[in-house]
């Protein structure tokens, strides 16, 4: 997650960043000015080698805080004397067990465990299966997914009435536990178990159903049942009988103590025989408790593969046996080794989990294909033009202060760490020392300054809090002290910096001197010494999962979530190069797990290279942020598409290489943002030509030159750099994955079948690296080598165009594409194919078959030559292709009959109607109302909500199949909800222009759907002020508004949710920029701190820029 944050003068109004757990920047604002911090006389610092580190916190330092923004005195209040001494673990998918950050009265937030979610109560453990997803939003703009939580049953025990706490966890698992006098209740439960395991004392042990449960099989101590379209089976020792009332499953256990249930892998279409079958097969482990989890890994530097080991740990309560049931995510299925998968698998939001039957752990090989501080210099011949204009771009950084115009907090001194070292690697390969020296030198007295707690220093300092485990670096930001947010984003450029200042001055980087200050900062964002206590193991890190998390809490009704993929890989990439150059082979070989391990959850999670993991009804390529229970193709600080899919790109490096491992991947994700954007990028294009580069570097560089002076570079991007990328990628090709290297710090690329080797030594004494092909490479003391460092010879002469374009075998989807050969005088390295404008594919021969097309749609194509010198012909003459309508099932469903309405309030009702049929199948129902889709469902029920009270409506239904086939609309119910109580229903339709007080806006006619009025002219400072909205006693914990947005490229702001008073904290916020049109409407929805009781509802607008940016039509409360 981030926030918009505010302009810091010199600069362009910072567009976006962290507040991770923080739901927006005004409540990040309310934090700092409320007197949440807890000063602690400032105690000795405490020396590390040279460097230090201060224990408190300083005067004016913020700490965690919960319930409401109330600081945190004891962080152990919610776990067991049982619980582990030493470090609180955070950043986890089960965090909010132990940080009650919204609400005290809740014993926990939903747990996104997978394939399972749970919820913690005080008379048990919520279970259930989200196995349908939910999606809203439009799939050319904002849009979310979430397989939300929706409880099965709970597990407890008769009479249970106790506040839960954390008894123990691993690094997969948690055991929570409920006493109540003389009655006990303990689960554990976590990453890839179906299985929950629970022990206790008193009471009957008892699983309540959200409906009756269905029994089909009873009897050797186990039942296995049906709830929600789900199945599960209870299992208790030898001897135990189970019986059902109502919609509660209980047993004495026959006077036993412990448990466990499972959901099995089964679906509604199972037969019985296929549920007892799974039950069966499950039936063996079930006493086996999981006690442990626990992962270690191990890099072989020769072979380059990385070996990661998951080990369960399990206690028998009953027999001898071992092993347990496990399911795997896609990315632990693609690597693994030392297990078999089974033909079980379950439903999860990361898409389908194998399952592994009986077995106690398995490994994960990966193949590691390197980082590079920084790519050769291929590209800029000495002397040439381009060299003398990289140089100018060069000096124009270090020429002046690299950290002037950067915020004085961590993240962006972070960000000014990172541009700072890209380039002093850069100047150094180029031959301009006196630049890098100026850089390496103005990095190294500002990491110094970080790296000492000096007496009475209150900022630019690092302190330890002892009672969470955790240090902060103040001035802090985007709640990395209030909520433990972003430390691995934030810390990973100091990292990356320290590399750099390492490679050039050795002595600064020694144990003895700042080294160790530095590995101190990298084991608060990941610990690998399980004895070190002063912090948790691996904190930002989902072992499991295989990738970060940035909530320190994690207390979202989705689950905890993160934003930034790429930096996160931005500070594994620091500590594979800090690792490396320090000789330090545990922190480097660290870099390489959470390297190796996170790009191909990013592959799977964030990208779906392999379209497992999104919905198909989800419509997007790529997500902003992944969520415990789903993910968004949204940010928490802008609606631009460049934006959205920008911040899983940034910072654009040699150290994200694997951004480059999938290129015709690159041409569909960038292909999306052009068509959600309706055009090429408008704000941070550098991060998307870089992006670009890897896959098409010629396009990019050409747009990098037709813009190089008039484009808006990125707050921790240059123009050196971005230069230097395009050109040096232009020559070298794609990264080629087959080839590895004896030295982490590698890389190879491939252009018209040729390989170039680069390697990088950042040591002082040359050493020569073999590749795993044979080839070798020497490579000079702190240095990049390549086996092509002779730039291209100087060729300004484009192609000729090529010639009788034509398309044949043209279908619904695709069609055939055919041209004569260009020529070159120095010779032709392929064409562009153009379709409607827009680079789409890059062909070697003089044929392209187009695929991805839509039926009967009409397209404009051209091609264009190029050569090796990035010279381009003119386009070819443009041929017309027009698709086919689409084959296959054409048929659509009957149309739905008998729909009804029933249980009408004052803001929702139910519809209900009779089945359609089809010649294949029916998929679903789309549900109308006014003639508009409102939501669709597989189920032959609908509730619609947020309706105004004492309103008309008119609902129809309609009939889809999987072929997109829709039946006509049925016949429409008529509705009218009641008038509701008295004051405004948060749950209703709530009409902006219906304010009780406002500020500087005004009210117009809409041209949204049921027309009235909107408000518009809103822009920085305004808002609106509705009183007497009841949320009524049920917590409300999401936000949706109809905005719309005609504002200029690069205006965008946060409409932010505030309760009682106009400058108190925001509950929730989203971001929004130019959708279109003033009168383009979308409903974006937010996440708010749960909420209930009656408030007077402040609606504000927050802008860095004085421009207005958004319209409201109406906003409701779900």
């Amino acid at each position: 997650m981030s926030a918009h944050a505010r302009p810091i003068p010199s600069r362009r109004p910072l567009d976006r960043r962290r507040l991770i757990a923080m739901v927006a920047v005004g409540a990040l604002l309310a934090y700092l000015v409320q007197a949440i911090a807890l000063p602690v006389p400032r105690a000795e610092a405490v020396d590390v080698g040279s460097g230090s580190y201060a224990e408190g916190t300083p005067t004016g330092g913020a700490v965690p805080t919960e319930c409401s923004n109330t600081p945190i005195t004891d962080p152990r209040a919610h776990v067991t004397t049982n619980f582990p001494a030493g470090a609180i673990p955070t950043n986890d998918w089960w965090t909010s067990l132990l940080w009650r950050k919204f609400s005290c009265a809740s014993v926990s937030e939903n747990l996104m465990a997978h394939p399972l979610a749970f919820h913690a109560y005080t008379d048990g453990l919520g279970v259930s299966y989200p196995t349908t997803a939910s999606i809203s939003g439009t799939a050319t703009g904002v849009g979310e997914y979430h397989y939300n939580y929706a409880e099965d049953f709970r597990l407890g025990i008769a009479g249970l009435d106790a506040d839960g706490k954390v008894d123990d966890y691993s690094d997969w698992t948690v055991s929570e536990l409920w006493t109540n006098g003389s009655s006990s209740l303990r689960t554990t439960f976590g990453h890839g178990l179906p299985f929950v395991y629970a022990t206790k004392t008193g009471g009957n042990a008892t699983l309540t159903g959200a409906a009756a449960p269905t029994v089909w099989s009873n009897g050797n101590a186990a039942i296995g049942y049906t709830i929600n379209g789900h199945d599960y089976a209870a299992f208790g020792p030898t001897g135990s009988t189970w019986s059902v009332s109502g919609s509660t499953i209980s047993s004495s256990l026959d006077g036993g103590s412990f448990f466990s249930v499972a959901v099995l892998p089964t679906t509604p279409s199972s037969s019985n025989a296929d549920r007892a079958a799974a039950l069966s097969a499950y039936a063996p482990y079930a006493h086996n408790h999981v006690t442990d989890t626990v992962v270690s890994w191990s890099y072989n530097e020769t072979t380059a593969k990385m070996t990661s080991t998951y080990a369960f740990t399990t206690t028998a309560r009953q027999g001898s046996g071992t092993g347990t049931v496990y399911a795997l995510y896609p990315h632990q299925r693609d690597n693994l080794t030392g297990a078999t998968v089974s033909n079980y698998s379950y439903t999860s939001p990361r898409g389908p989990m194998r399952v592994v039957v009986g077995s106690s752990q398995f490994q994960t090989v990966s193949t590691f294909n390197g980082v590079l501080p920084q790519l050769a210099n291929t590209g800029f011949a000495a002397g040439s033009a381009d060299a003398t204009q990289l140089d100018g771009y060069i000096s124009q950084v270090a020429s002046t202060d690299p950290f002037a115009g950067f915020g004085e907090d961590t993240y962006w001194t972070g960000k000014a760490f990172g541009r700072a070292a890209q380039v002093a690697h850069m100047a150094n390969l180029t031959g301009n020392t006196s630049a890098r020296d100026a850089l390496v030198g103005a990095m190294r007295t500002r990491l110094t300054d970080w790296m000492t707690a000096s007496p009475g220093e209150t900022t630019r300092s690092f302190w330890y809090h002892p009672g969470w485990g955790t240090l902060i670096g103040y001035p802090a930001s985007y709640g990395s002290d209030t909520d433990l947010n972003d430390h691995h984003f934030h810390y990973g450029y100091y990292v990356v910096g320290a590399a750099t200042v390492a490679q050039f001055d050795p002595s600064w980087a020694a144990d003895s001197a700042y080294g160790e200050m530095v590995n101190t900062v990298i084991k608060d964002a990941a610990n690998w010494d399980r004895t070190d206590t002063r912090f948790p193991f691996l904190r930002d890190f989902d072992i499991y999962a295989g990738h970060d998390w940035a909530a320190g809490h994690g207390a979202f009704a989705a689950g905890n979530n993160q934003e930034s993929s790429s930096e996160g890989m931005n500070f594994a990439s620091g500590l594979i190069q800090w690792g490396q150059v320090t000789g330090n082979t545990t922190v480097r070989d660290l870099g390489i797990y959470l390297y190796t391990t996170q790009a191909s959850a990013i592959e799977n999670y964030w990208f779906d290279t392999d379209d497992e993991a999104f919905p198909a009804a989800f419509g997007h390529s790529t997500v902003g942020m992944v969520w415990g229970d789903g993910g968004s193709y949204s940010t928490w600080f802008s609606a631009e598409p460049e934006m959205i899919q920008g911040i899983n790109l940034l910072p654009s490096t040699a150290g994200h290489l694997y951004l480059g491992y999938n290129p015709s991947y690159i041409g569909r994700n960038l292909a999306e943002l052009e068509r959600n954007n309706g055009g090429p990028a408008t704000v941070w294009q550098d991060i998307v030509w870089e992006f670009q580069a890897l896959a098409d570097a010629p396009t990019a560089l050409t747009q990098f030159r037709s813009q190089a002076g008039s484009y808006a570079v990125e707050e921790g991007e240059s123009r050196a750099h971005t230069f230097y990328w395009l050109r040096n990628l232009s020559g070298l090709g794609t990264v080629d994955r087959s080839v590895t290297a004896n030295t982490p710090l590698h890389a190879v690329f491939v252009k018209n079948g040729v390989r170039t080797y680069q390697a990088a030594n950042m040591s002082g004494s040359a050493i020569t690296v073999t590749f795993s092909n044979g080839v070798t490479l020497a490579v000079p003391a702190r240095s990049v080598a390549s086996s092509n460092t002779t730039a291209p010879p100087s060729d300004t002469t484009a192609p000729s165009t090529p010639a009788y374009l034509s398309a044949s075998g043209t279908t619904a989807t695709s069609t055939t594409l055919s041209w004569t050969a260009s020529t070159d005088d120095v010779g032709v390295t392929g064409y562009e194919v153009l379709r409607n404008g827009s680079v789409v594919a890059t062909a070697s021969g003089t044929t392209y078959a187009a695929s991805g097309l839509s039926p009967s749609t009409t397209y404009s194509f051209t091609v264009r030559a190029l050569d090796a010198a990035s010279n381009r012909s003119s386009s070819s003459t443009p041929v017309s292709v027009t698709t086919s309508a689409a084959g296959g099932d054409t048929t659509a469903p009957s149309t739905p009959s008998g729909l009804t309405a029933s249980g009408t309030t004052s803001s929702a009702t139910t519809l209900a109607w009779s089945a359609s049929t089809d010649d294949v199948a029916v998929t679903g129902y789309e549900v109308l109302r006014g003639g508009t889709v409102i939501g669709s469902t597989p189920n032959r029920t609908y509730t619609a909500t947020a309706l105004s009270a004492s309103t008309a409506y008119s609902f129809t239904v309609r009939a889809y199949d999987a072929a997109g086939n829709r039946s006509a609309a049925s016949s429409a119910v008529n509705v009218t909800t009641s008038a509701g109580s008295t004051g405004i229903d948060a749950t209703s339709r709530i009409q902006a222009e219906a304010w009780s007080g406002m500020a500087g806006v005004a009210k117009e006619t809409t041209s949204d759907t049921d027309g009235g009025q909107n408000v518009g002219w809103i822009a920085n400072g305004d808002h609106l002020r509705f009183d007497n909205v009841s949320f009524g006693s049920t917590e409300r914990r999401t936000f949706s508004a109809r905005v719309a947005s005609g504002a200029a490229g690069g205006i965008s702001g946060l409409v932010n949710v505030r309760l009682d008073s106009l400058t108190g904290p925001s509950i929730g916020s989203f971001a929004i920029a130019n959708t279109g049109g003033w009168q383009s409407w979308r409903t974006i929805p937010a996440n708010i701190q749960p909420t209930t009781g009656t408030h007077t509802v402040y609606l504000t607008f927050d802008s860095g820029q004085p421009a207005n940016f958004v319209n409201v039509n109406w906003f409701t409360f779900s």
